[in-house]
């Protein structure tokens, strides 16, 4: 197939490939290279990497994409898989003429230099859809790995949730132990159909040298449901993602769930924005973070009630460790209608020390209870979310019980 139809995205994109974006850091990313390298493989490493991001690569999966640097290792689904389909985004813009329309859709290309770059130096990507009325019990895992030094990875993912289908999606973005300086610019577009559900479940585990700039639209029909579940408990050194979903369905939903702890000198700038376009839409932003260290943290959300009973509630829950971090609440509600429904919540402080002395009355080691309490904090409890992930998750936070102390996050 010609892709010349490409050629207005990609001319558009030279135009803002300088453009910087409305917020966070800028990123130089020219020294970084999106050459293919050959010669990647599911060794053990890959494989256990894989595995502490949600992602079991020995086939015990209902259906498994596994992208290393530029290159798909793995795009299958199990035989008994009914319903669904999967494969590398090019290859699903060669096989259907239609899925052009659905293409830059859900954001534009031009919104800053990164959309712009994912444009220009795309490396695969992954395209998922559910057939219609198709409730597709078994998760279905992918997994965006790099694994050499410098490298920078730029998918275009495209998940179709088609009408009265349910569809979840679990995503592990990690690095090799052996490439440490790397950027990560992913694009992901979502469209959940009439009376559909869709939850994907991204979780991140970086490098303390990685740069990461997601640029994700969601667009929900009438009576879907769409649900983000967001995990980072890693160091990583920039990462700055702002999810925009336009609910333009009647009683339409979103709902953006974050658990993030922040550590060394991470800086962390995430939120979302929700547009209540048609009647009855509701929105949702969960917000939990722990920072220490010298960490930064920015949590931004907005909502914008845009129609008639329509509903939207932001929610940042902060815990700071050390005085050396910081975390930032930036909430905006936007009412543009006068039957709207709007509100946040924000909470931002230390530990609690006489919850510390309880446990420390009963016995617990200080580091210890340090570590029971943020565990708590952020124990996941994340919708959709199968309950071996959860576990997984819970055990990942149980770490802090181990190496957390009263000086040594600080």
């Amino acid at each position: 197939m010609s892709d010349e139809w490409r050629k207005k995205y990609r001319l558009e994109a030279l135009q803002a490939v300088t453009k910087r974006s409305a917020f966070g850091n800028d990123i130089d990313l020219s020294d970084f290279v999106t050459i293919p390298k050959g010669g990647a493989n599911l060794d053990e490493t890959v494989k256990r990497r894989s595995l502490e991001v949600g992602v079991d690569l020995e086939g015990k999966k209902g259906g498994t994409y596994f992208q290393v640097d530029h290159s798909v290792l793995l795009s299958q689904l199990a035989s008994r898989i009914k319903g669904v389909e999967m494969m590398p985004t090019d290859e699903a813009l060669n096989k259907y003429d239609w899925l052009r329309s659905y293409y830059w859709k859900a954001l534009s290309v031009t919104q800053d230099k990164y959309t712009a770059i994912a444009e220009l130096r795309q490396t695969k990507g992954y395209f998922i859809r559910s057939a219609p009325n198709e409730k597709v019990e078994q998760p279905i895992q992918t997994c965006l790995y790099i694994g050499t030094e410098g490298v920078l990875q730029a998918p275009h993912n495209i998940i179709i949730a088609e009408e009265g289908s349910e569809l979840n999606v679990i995503t592990g973005c990690t690095v090799d132990s052996r490439a440490k300086t790397v950027a990560h610019v992913g694009v992901s577009e979502f469209y959940v159909k009439k009376n559909a559900t869709l939850i994907f479940t991204m979780i991140h585990s970086w490098s303390d040298e990685a740069y990461v700039r997601p640029r994700t639209g969601v667009i929900v029909e009438e009576g879907g449901t769409f649900i983000s579940n967001y995990v980072m408990i890693k160091p990583v050194r920039d990462i700055q993602s702002y999810p925009t979903a336009h609910l333009v369905g009647k009683d339409a939903k979103a709902k953006f769930n974050s658990i993030i702890y922040a550590s060394k000198d991470s800086i962390i700038d995430l939120g979302n924005r929700i547009y209540l376009m048609a009647e009855g839409t509701s929105g949702e932003s969960i917000f939990k973070v722990v920072s220490t260290g010298t960490s930064k943290v920015y949590n931004r959300g907005q909502i914008i009630g845009q129609n008639r009973n329509t509903k939207g509630h932001l929610e940042c829950r902060g815990m700071i460790l050390c005085p050396t971090s910081s975390i930032t609440a930036i909430p905006e509600l936007v009412a543009e209608h006068s039957d709207t429904e709007l509100s946040h919540e924000a909470a931002i402080g230390r530990l609690q020390e006489e919850q510390l002395h309880y446990l420390m009355a009963r016995g617990i080691q200080p580091e210890q209870a340090i570590g029971v309490l943020v565990k708590g904090f952020l124990d996941p409890g994340l919708p959709g979310l199968p309950e071996r992930l959860q576990e997984e998750i819970r055990s990942k936070l149980a770490l802090l019980e181990r190496k957390s102390s009263p000086q040594e996050p600080c």
